[in-house]
């Protein structure tokens, strides 16, 4: 569908005001997960304090065969090295 962008915009007046959005309710279709919940509807935190919980995470090192892309600062595989820089490596998908 094709969009005018020279017509003319709403105006403060034709558009709706916040309490009447809020009075009409969430949009159809609209579902109360997230879809990051959606994709795993299992894990579910169900509004437990977590606070005095302690997660323990092992990082490693970057590994011989990693770089760390000078860009997005992302490591990276060295197959996905696409130029050296005078700062450093680039990888593909900020070459673009």
């Amino acid at each position: 569908m094709a969009t005018d962008y020279d017509a003319p915009r709403k105006t403060e007046e034709d558009a709706e005001s916040i309490e009447a959005l809020k009075e009409r309710g969430p949009a159809k279709g609209a579902s109360g997960l997230d879809s990051d919940d959606a994709d795993n509807p299992s894990f579910d935190l169900g509004g437990n304090d977590l606070s005095d919980v302690e997660l323990d995470v092992i990082v490693l090192p970057q590994q011989d065969d990693e770089f760390t892309c000078v860009s997005c600062f992302l490591v990276r595989h060295r197959s996905q090295i696409d130029h050296e820089t005078d700062l450093g490596p680039v990888c593909r998908e900020c070459s673009n």
